[in-house]
């Protein structure tokens, strides 16, 4: 099921450079959206007519709250970024495919997002720490330089940066492999070539992999095209070896999609 609402906005924040984190009131999105899921958020200036898609963070089923982190990419999110308390958002979703959260079961579990791919992973953590079926869950965070939301998650984290100003020095395959961390699937969210590694890490080492692409998309209700990825098998939609990001995604198992 998927809502269009007015949502209000409940307190808006920035955490990093051009990074803000928004909380939202729903009246349904909240109590429906998983884990990799997303929302299209429209701007209330009528000249950008096309939505935001923007990543859930955290779902609170109790109370409808819905928590959004972004980076002002364009005028669009720039005009996000401005809003404050008791504006109102029109928003559907919740939209696209989440990640199988049911695949962690006695299962030592990876969590790993790279820059703005890192909110994403918040809500699943969470999911997977109430439901206490993972073996083992470890967050591996990569980030550019400035860190931000590591201590969102609730057990352990590992930090990787380009520049070394905090934890390994490098990539998150990088701090994996220094760290020795071990899993038998991979959950993951972040920019392409970070997706690309791993999902040629998990193929070597035999390691369940899926992942959530950063696309850009139109219309988000897989009607446009505009963000289609290259996949193993025919899409019957397109009858090509393409799959819509915003429907059949954003997260795919790594062996569907090819990067």
């Amino acid at each position: 099921m998927k809502y269009r609402e007015q949502a209000e906005v409940l307190r808006i924040a920035q955490i990093g450079k051009d990074i803000f984190s928004m909380y939202l009131q729903t009246e349904q999105i909240a109590k429906e959206a998983l884990p990799g899921q997303f929302v299209s958020v429209y701007c209330r200036d009528g000249s950008r007519l096309l939505p935001r898609p923007i990543s859930v963070c955290q779902a609170d089923e109790d109370t409808a709250i819905l928590r959004l982190v972004f980076r002002i990419a364009g005028a669009g999110t720039l005009e996000l970024s401005r809003l404050v308390s008791g504006d109102r958002v029109d928003l559907v979703g919740p939209l696209g495919n989440g990640f199988p959260a049911e695949r962690a079961e006695d299962r030592r579990v990876l969590l790993i997002g790279g820059g703005i791919g890192i909110p994403p992973m918040i809500q699943l953590d969470h999911m997977l720490d109430e439901l206490g079926t993972a073996s083992g869950v470890t967050a591996v965070l990569g980030y550019r330089d400035e860190v931000f939301l590591q201590d969102d998650f609730s057990g352990a984290c590992a930090i990787a940066t380009e520049d070394g100003s905090a934890g390994t020095k490098g990539t998150v395959l990088d701090a994996i492999r220094e760290q020795d961390l071990k899993a038998d699937v991979i959950y993951a969210c972040g920019p392409i070539p970070m997706l690309r590694a791993l999902k040629a890490y998990a193929e070597e080492n035999g390691i369940e992999c899926w992942l959530s692409m950063e696309e850009k998309m139109a219309c988000g209700i897989g009607a446009c095209l505009s963000c289609v990825c290259r996949s193993s098998e025919v899409d019957e939609h397109s009858q090509v070896h393409n799959k819509r990001v915003c429907t059949e995604g954003p997260v795919f198992r790594s062996t569907q999609i090819e990067l």
